[in-house]
């Protein structure tokens, strides 16, 4: 048995973070395909959850990849009040080398193959024309463009989802909720890093930004000359007077050496699986910094693609996006009941709606 088939027969049926109803390894020689569907869970409903196209350095990263980020799906669809579970799927390889219409068919075909267990739609890597190509061999695929009858870019109420938790986190703090005064600093200024930006020059706040792609800080100082950018995520965590720090790329942002360098007194952002590991939630309370969770403020997205199954409607949306500022509350007042951090106060509460539908 390879070490592959080890790590992966661990995660399911042994460790803490398993649990998954399915996975599936799918492979397209003709077109160099190779990908991993995930799907947690289908208690609330059919699992939802966009697709990952990256370059990872092993097949092993890949499947543990798939697992965490399904199953954090299920929690963020459980807390958007979705009637969807959880799932998420990788293709392994660089888009920028590999991507075609043959493969992104032939994955297609694959999601097909599942029959409707589960959904998908854009995530890092994909974009809403590779959807579209998607599409054409499943009915299962949403994030598609408007001219195919999808509701496009979902970046934009993950940004405003982002934005209403910030507010929360700010009245949970401070009393007041808006960002008003505020110095925000946001790492990853891409598709949704960059839509958050207008969201909080708009109500007032101080923005520090910046990105490894040089040409998207650029695009965002030729906007916005007030804003201010910094070398690396390094540098922002530890800018002076910092308010809100926003992690808006890839997972992992909160760990063993950014916690200790945190100047800012909350953590916010779009980037998912943001805690490296379980015991980081605890490190930030002990700092005293306040964590909305990330799977609960970045679930604008979500609601979009899964809104677009019924027949798009952007003020519907929007309505159902903005109520993440309440949902946010609630979960900083179930922690502070519980004494628990805010992210094992959500974990609870989506925990629960899933055990409730389970019982149905």
């Amino acid at each position: 048995m390879t070490d592959l088939t080890d790590g992966v027969l661990h995660t399911l049926f042994r460790s803490d973070q398993g649990g998954h109803e399915q996975v599936v390894l799918c492979q397209d020689r003709a077109s160099g395909l190779k990908a991993v569907i995930a799907i947690h869970s289908t208690a609330l409903g059919p699992a939802l959850g966009g697709t990952r196209f990256y370059p990872y350095a092993t097949e092993e990263e890949a499947v543990a990849d798939a697992l965490n980020l399904s199953r954090g799906m299920s929690y963020k669809n459980a807390m958007a009040g979705l009637d969807h579970g959880g799932g998420k799927a990788v293709i392994i390889g660089d888009p920028e080398r590999i991507k075609t219409d043959e493969l992104l068919l032939a994955y297609g075909r694959f999601v097909d193959s599942l029959g409707g267990r589960y959904v998908t739609a854009c995530d890092v890597g994909t974009y809403v024309a590779d959807m579209d190509v998607v599409a054409r061999e499943t009915r299962w695929a949403t994030g598609r463009s408007p001219e195919n009858g999808g509701a496009g870019d979902s970046s934009v109420l993950t940004a405003y989802g982002v934005f209403q938790g910030m507010r929360a986190s700010a009245q949970q703090l401070w009393g007041d909720p808006t960002l008003h005064g505020r110095k925000v600093g946001i790492a990853g200024v891409g598709k949704v890093g960059r839509h958050l930006v207008e969201h909080l020059l708009q109500d007032g706040a101080e923005v520090v930004i910046t990105d490894v792609r040089e040409e998207s800080v650029r695009g965002i100082l030729d906007k916005h000359p007030q804003v201010t950018a910094v070398a690396d995520t390094a540098a922002l965590i530890r800018t002076a007077g910092l308010d809100v720090y926003a992690p808006c790329a890839l997972g992992g942002a909160l760990n063993d050496d950014s916690v200790p360098a945190l100047t800012a007194k909350v953590v916010c952002g779009a980037a998912n699986n943001q805690l490296a590991h379980p015991g980081v939630e605890k490190d930030l309370a002990d700092r005293g910094i306040l964590y909305a969770p990330d799977y609960v403020v970045n679930a604008g997205g979500v609601i979009q693609v899964a809104d677009e199954l019924h027949g798009f409607d952007f003020d519907r949306c929007k309505a159902k996006a903005a109520k993440i500022f309440d949902t946010t509350l609630g979960i900083f007042a179930r922690a502070k009941e519980d004494g628990i951090p805010p992210a094992a106060a959500a974990d609870r509460i989506a925990e629960q709606r899933m055990a409730e539908a389970r019982r149905r």
